[in-house]
C-alpha cells in the first residue's frame, strides 16, 4: 500500500525537487547568499510537503488499501472508503460495476436455463419418432432393416449424450447419491448395448462380486456406458473380448475396463478427457465426437470419483475408475 501511495506522489515530489533547486540557484545568483536564509527556505518547503504527503495518506489509506489488495469476496465493494472525494468516487463506481455484473449474471442464468430447457425439450421430441421406428422395425430382420436399427442406435446415443451434457450445468440439482449395485450397474449397460456387441463381434467377460459403491446410479450407468461403448469400438477388428473386473485396494473400490485393441497415441493419451479432442484414433473412426470422455471426467468430478487411463498403440487400453472409501 505504502509503495503505491509514494509511486501515485512521486511526480509531486519530484517536481518539488526540481522546483527547490530552481528556487535555491535564482536566490544564489541574484547575490542573495545567506546559507542559513536558504536552509531555513528549504526546511519549511521539505515541512509543507511533508505535512501534505501525511495529510493525503491518512485521508485516503483505505483508497490505497483497496487498490493494492485484489478483491476475495463481491460483498467488499460495499465496504466504507474514507470521506474524501476520491475514495467515495471509487466506492461508487465499484458498487454500480457490482449491480452491472449481478444484471448481467441473472441475464446469462436466464439465457442458459431457456436454452436448457429447449435441449430437453428437443431430445425428448426426437425420442418419439425413434421409439415409433424401433417399434415398427422390431419385427424384421432383413439385412436393410438391421442397418436402420443400427442407425436408430446411435441416434438414441447421441439424444442421451446431449441430454446428459444439459443435464451436467445444473447437476447439483439432478444428482442423488446411494449405495449402488457396480455389477449391477455393468450389467444394464451390457443389455443396453447388446445390438453393439453382436454387430461388433466384441464380447464383454465379467469378473465381479456383488460390492456396492457410494454414487448416483443414473449418472454411474452413464459413465460406465461411455467406457464400455469406447472400449468396444477401438477393439472391433482387432480383439474380440473385453475384460470387466474390480479390486479392491487401500484407496477405495476400483472397477477396470481392459480392451486389446488400437490403443491411444502417446502423443494423445494426456488430451483424451479434453473437450472435443479426438485426436489420431479420432481421423481412423469419424463416429467421434471428443465428447464422450470429457462428459466422463466432468461427471466422475461431480461425485467424486476418479477415472485414469492407460494406454499402449496396438495392444489395448485400461480405463480405471475409482470409488474412494
Amino acid at each position: 500500500m505504502k509503495k503505491l501511495f509514494f509511486r501515485d506522489q512521486f511526480p509531486l515530489i519530484f517536481l518539488n525537487i526540481i522546483q527547490l533547486t530552481v528556487m535555491v540557484l535564482v536566490l544564489w545568483l541574484s547575490g542573495l547568499r545567506e546559507v542559513s536564509l536558504i536552509f531555513y527556505l528549504l526546511f519549511l518547503s521539505i515541512l509543507f510537503l511533508t505535512g501534505y504527503l501525511v495529510y493525503r495518506y491518512v485521508t485516503l489509506r483505505k483508497f490505497y488499501q483497496r487498490l493494492a489488495n485484489p478483491i476475495a469476496w463481491l460483498e467488499e465493494v460495499f465496504e466504507t472508503f474514507d470521506e474524501a472525494p476520491l475514495s467515495a468516487a471509487l466506492s461508487e463506481l465499484l458498487k454500480t460495476q457490482h449491480r452491472l455484473y449481478i444484471s448481467e449474471i441473472a441475464h446469462a442464468n436466464s439465457k442458459k436455463n431457456e436454452h436448457m430447457t429447449f435441449i430437453n425439450q428437443w431430445v425428448h421430441q426426437m425420442k418419439t419418432p425413434l421409439s415409433v421406428i424401433e417399434l415398427i422395425i422390431q419385427e424384421y430382420e432383413d439385412e436393410q432393416i438391421l442397418s436402420i436399427r443400427e442407425e436408430t442406435d446411435k441416434l438414441e446415443k447421441g439424444l442421451e449424450m446431449v441430454l446428459y451434457a444439459a443435464r451436467l450445468e445444473v447437476f447439483e440439482q439432478d444428482f442423488h447419491v446411494k449405495s449402488v449395485g457396480l455389477k449391477r450397474a455393468v450389467e444394464q449397460v451390457i443389455r443396453d448395448n447388446k445390438r453393439l456387441f453382436i454387430k461388433n463381434r466384441v464380447y464383454p467377460e465379467l469378473d465381479l462380486s456383488e460390492v456396492r459403491v457410494e454414487s448416483d446410479e443414473k449418472w454411474l450407468v452413464f459413465v460406465i456406458n461411455q467406457l464400455i461403448t469406447n472400449a468396444v469400438k477401438y477393439s472391433a477388428g482387432k480383439a474380440h473380448k473385453i475384460y470387466i473386473s474390480e479390486a479392491r485396494t487401500a484407496a477405495g473400490v476400483q472397477l477396470f475396463i481392459q480392451d486389446h485393441g488400437v490403443g491411444i497415441p502417446k502423443s494423445d493419451i494426456k488430451r483424451v478427457f479434453a473437450p472435443f479432442f479426438t485426436g489420431e484414433n479420432g481421423r481412423i473412426y469419424r463416429e467421434s465426437t471428443g465428447m464422450g470422455l470429457a462428459l466422463v471426467r466432468d461427471i466422475c468430478d461431480n461425485l467424486g470419483h476418479t477415472v485414469e487411463i492407460e494406454s499402449t498403440p496396438g495392444k489395448g487400453t485400461l480405463v480405471k475408475l475409482t470409488f474412494p472409501s
